[in-house]
């Protein structure tokens, strides 16, 4: 059996790779940072997101993410089962449910269709829901990289990946 500290990543630091990926990164953090969604609400919109593509980099990052935000271990464990758990406000819910449509093919028709769009903004104005996008959007972007590049989770950004 393989441990963590035999693992590697497949990548170097792509941001080493590519210097413009920090300035991209960093854009998007700050304009999700608006302060329109809470912290905790994205933090669990990118947790689902991770758990959606089956990756372990990104839930363990997005766990502890709102581990340091101080959100209880029973919501963190029950995004995974979101639909029937007991700890979400209706506009986390309309916030996940979002984030499923989107990532979540669906052979029955739109992804995001009117009646979601009409829950969501029940709970958010239209600079919340374009929050909510880009949200979505910035763990997307990051999605190849953590499905292709394999960064170790858990590991410093500075271990993570492979030295070139």
């Amino acid at each position: 059996m393989t441990t963590q500290n035999e693992l590697q990543s497949r990548l170097p630091n792509p941001a080493t790779l590519i210097p413009e990926l920090a300035e991209i990164g960093g854009a998007l953090f700050k304009a999700i940072g608006n302060g329109s969604v809470p912290q905790k609400t994205i933090s669990l919109v990118q947790l689902r997101a991770g758990q959606i593509v089956g990756n372990t980099y990104l839930t363990v990052l997005h766990t502890g993410n709102l581990r340091k935000a101080g959100e209880t271990d029973e919501r963190i464990t029950a995004v995974a089962s979101w639909q029937d758990a007991p700890y979400f406000t209706e506009a986390e819910r309309a916030a996940l449910a979002l984030v499923e449509a989107v990532l979540t093919p669906n052979p029955h028709g739109e992804r995001v269709p009117d009646q979601l769009y009409a829950q969501a903004a029940e709970h958010y104005d239209d600079k919340a829901l374009a929050t909510l996008t880009l949200a979505i959007g910035q763990v997307s972007f990051f999605i190849p990289l953590a499905l292709i590049g394999r960064p170790l989770p858990g590991v410093a950004p500075t271990e993570q990946w492979r030295n070139a």
